[in-house]
Order: structure tokens, then C-alpha cells, then sequence
């Protein structure tokens, strides 16, 4: 178990001797009944008509944060293309990455290079959750990055708080918008006891993307963004090393950052 605990916290990147920041500050979101908001339709078109066209992205993501009582810190290089393929590069401070996760559909492989272990056929969304405490699905992490919040989905109505904030629901659960720069963007989204906020807006586009649950409190700094350049299927495709002793689901969850809590 305690290798296990190691290679898992390798995985969940609380890298030894990772660079320390300051975690970034969250947004308030705003709450109460406000008021009603005959606009919010063509608020809410105009927030997320530039993401809703996202359908490949790459960026370098600075993570921080805590799931249950581990802290995680480092650096992910991601990638993302429609409609649900992914690859997740865990960046160690020298040689071998800490891990790589790649998904196509809903059957996803995790490499542990250093470790020489590998996780295979599992669902995207329950490893992501074993190593950070958030299960979201590759669909929704790419539409999460792109600043759409959990996928586009307008909802029926909205109200508004002051000039400039309003919030709707709909089948993505409430959604926030705030104005900025004049524009409509969007703040975040609320759904099910998951919250994706968005903050450091500069030409139009969030520099951070906060993702809280009840056990997870993460913040990710995007940086090197690319949108819509093409990447080749072979990206989501991990050449596993012939030697690499099987992990599973469980062995992950229970070494992982939640372990303890569960």
C-alpha cells in the first residue's frame, strides 16, 4: 500500500519539490431570487458563442488545491478534440512524466512510467475522479478548459443581479454570467454539488478555471492555449511499455488522494 500511496500521489501530481504559487483568488458567485432578466437569452448566446465552436484545444494547466486532505500541485499538459477524445501529461520536474491519461469514447488508459504500471479499460470520468476527486467525463473537461462551463445548453430564462450579473438553469444546472469589458461572459456553473468558475478574463478568455466539490477544491491556470488546431488520432493513443504490471480502478482509489476519506 505505501508504494501504491506514492505512485498514486505521482499520478494525482503532489510532485516532491513542485514550485510553489499563490492559489489564485475565486469569484463570488451571486445568489438570492434577483430579479427577472427579460435579456438573459441573448446574454447568454453572446457569453458562450465563442467556446460553444471549441472543438479541439490544447493548453498547459497549473494545478492546485486540495482533494480531500491531500494537497496537489503541478503541471498538466492536455488535449482535447470532439467529441470525447482526451490526453492528460502529467509534467514531473525531470525525465519521465508523472503519469499520461488518454481517452477515446468511454474506455481510457492510464500510464504510470515511472512506476511501470498501467490501468486500462476504465471510464474516463472514474479515473479523473480517483486522481483529483472530480469525475468528469472527457466532453466536459474540454468544454470546462474552454470556458463553457459543463457543455452549452441554454437555459430556459434567467434573472439578474445588479447590471452586471444574472444567472439562468437549465439542463446544465444554474448558470452565472457576469459582464466584462462591456461583454457578456461566463462566470460558472453549478450542478449536482460541482462548481466551474471562471476568473483572470484577458481578451475575452479566462486565465483560470476553479473546480470545487465536496471533497475537491482545484483551481487550473490556463496557459500556451491553442483552439481548433487539428490533432492526430494517434495523440490519444499511449504506447504502454510491454513490462507494465496491471493496476486497477480500486487499487487507484484506495491509494489516491480520497483513499482516506473513503
Amino acid at each position: 500500500m505505501r508504494r501504491l500511496r506514492r505512485l498514486a500521489a505521482a499520478a494525482a501530481l503532489a510532485l516532491a519539490g513542485g514550485s510553489a504559487c499563490t492559489t489564485p483568488s475565486r469569484p463570488t458567485l451571486p445568489s438570492g431570487s434577483g430579479t427577472p432578466f427579460p435579456g438573459f437569452d441573448s446574454a447568454y448566446q453572446q457569453a458562450t458563442q465563442d467556446c460553444a465552436g471549441v472543438r479541439a484545444i490544447t493548453a498547459e494547466l497549473a494545478l492546485s488545491g486540495k482533494a480531500g486532505t491531500t494537497k496537489l500541485r503541478g503541471r498538466i499538459n492536455a488535449g482535447f478534440s470532439a467529441p470525447d477524445d482526451m490526453v492528460l501529461e502529467g509534467l514531473a520536474p525531470f525525465g519521465k512524466p508523472a503519469f499520461v491519461l488518454a481517452a477515446r469514447g468511454e474506455e481510457a488508459t492510464l500510464v504510470l512510467p515511472r512506476d511501470e504500471r498501467v490501468l486500462r479499460g476504465e471510464k474516463p470520468a472514474a479515473i479523473v475522479e480517483a486522481l483529483a476527486g472530480v469525475a468528469l467525463t472527457p466532453a466536459e473537461l474540454r468544454s470546462a478548459v474552454a470556458g463553457c462551463g459543463l457543455g452549452v445548453s441554454a437555459p430556459a430564462g434567467g434573472r439578474s443581479y445588479g447590471e452586471d450579473s444574472a444567472a439562468g438553469d437549465g439542463a446544465n444546472g444554474t448558470v452565472y454570467l457576469r459582464r466584462i469589458d462591456g461583454r457578456w461572459r461566463l462566470a460558472g456553473v453549478m450542478r449536482d454539488g460541482l462548481t466551474v468558475q471562471y476568473g483572470d478574463f484577458s481578451a475575452g478568455r479566462a486565465g483560470t478555471v476553479f473546480v470545487r466539490t465536496a471533497v475537491s477544491d482545484l483551481s487550473l491556470r490556463l496557459s500556451q492555449v491553442e483552439i481548433n488546431v487539428p490533432l492526430d488520432p494517434k495523440v490519444f493513443e499511449l504506447d504502454v511499455p510491454s513490462n507494465a504490471v496491471p493496476l486497477t480502478i480500486e487499487e487507484l482509489r484506495r491509494a489516491g488522494p480520497l483513499g482516506d476519506v473513503r
